[in-house]
């Protein structure tokens, strides 16, 4: 299985929680999109460990068992798509989410993700996990 994070799984798998352990132990490639990587700096940028944090993330993306994933013409295709089937059944999602969703449907990978509005999306294999 190929696994792709979102920004709270992430932090959850940095804070020790087993379920996200168990899935990135589980997958056989991990991807990271670069939305990703983007919310997850600004939100070390408003705490306290800037520094630490984005060494931490710097060295798991640099890392043998993760994939960094670009935004690219196919990754905007879909997340066209994704938003316009969204937006036409009353449940749109915040526009970060979109990009993550695409990258996902690109990808073909399962998006491991605490924000329940996933199961709206079309196209995707969505792994929930407890925001706790």
């Amino acid at each position: 299985m190929r696994a792709l994070l979102d920004s709270n799984a992430y932090s959850l798998l940095m804070r020790g929680q087993e379920q996200v352990a168990d899935i990135v132990r589980a997958a056989d490639e991990l991807l990271f999109s670069a939305v990703v990587v983007g919310e997850l700096l600004y939100g070390f940028r408003h705490g306290s460990r800037f520094e630490q944090n984005a060494a931490d993330l710097r060295s798991f993306l640099t890392s043998a068992y993760s994939t960094f994933v670009e935004v690219g013409p196919v990754t905007a295709d879909r997340y066209s798509r994704i938003a316009v089937s969204l937006r036409a059944k009353g449940r749109p999602i915040p526009t970060n989410d979109v990009w993550i969703a695409a990258h996902a449907m690109e990808t073909g990978a399962d998006l491991v993700s605490a924000d329940s509005h996933f199961e709206h999306v079309e196209g995707i294999v969505w792994t929930p996990i407890p925001a706790t």
